[in-house]
């Protein structure tokens, strides 16, 4: 490893070169640092950088849409890192995580931002990992992330992680519904081995 993004905090205590964000990559800086392979994430990342980096380093870019596409992509990782080892090894407790987990029926609306208020449609990783744990989405028939008003909302749970919008307690008193968070968001938007600890935050919860 040779390089991180501005927002990469795990390991605690990372002391690596930081390049820039996922939309504001620093392009002449990644090529100073000669690397030999750069990750990328589709829905995070922009086209042009992605072209930008591939005039001097092979890009690898993922976009996991469920709990299965992770592991799928953690093994795929594994092989290419020369780390199977590892990679099975997070594999086995993703499965494990999944086979703990209580049989429960619930509905639910995950929010990722305010003005406007947007929602995880049925097409994204964090619900798909909601829906892991018993949930159904109410929003599960929409793509992406559809905007809609908190009154417009029936669910028997809101999720308010706190990333990638920093919501707050006063934002939870906008339902009538049970409402769960703020909570650290990378438990649900962040994939990979944050998977595992996603699944857990949802298996240890009362629901």
């Amino acid at each position: 490893m040779v390089g991180i993004t501005d927002f990469c905090i795990f390991p605690p205590g990372l002391e690596l070169p930081r390049v820039g964000g996922t939309k504001n990559p620093r392009v002449e800086e990644i090529r100073a640092l000669k690397p030999d392979l750069v990750h990328m994430n589709f829905e995070e990342n922009l086209e042009r950088h992605a072209r930008a980096i591939e005039e001097f380093a092979p890009v690898f870019v993922s976009e996991p849409k469920s709990v299965d596409d992770v592991r799928a992509l953690l093994t795929t990782l594994g092989t290419m890192h020369d780390a199977r080892e590892g990679a099975a090894q997070f594999v086995a407790a993703i499965d494990n995580e999944r086979s703990l987990m209580p049989r429960r029926e619930f509905t639910f609306a995950c929010a990722i931002w305010k003005k406007p208020w947007m929602w995880c449609g049925g097409d994204t990783y964090v619900s798909n990992l909601i829906e892991g744990a018993g949930g159904k989405n109410v929003l599960g028939g929409e793509k992406r992330y559809p905007s809609r008003e908190p009154q417009d909302i029936h669910a028997d749970v809101i999720f308010l992680p706190d990333e990638p919008y920093l919501f707050t307690t006063d934002d939870a008193h906008e339902f009538p519904s049970r409402v769960i968070g703020p909570f650290p968001g990378h438990l649900f938007t962040w994939h990979g081995t944050r998977t595992v600890l996603g699944l857990r935050f949802l298996r240890e919860l009362s629901l």
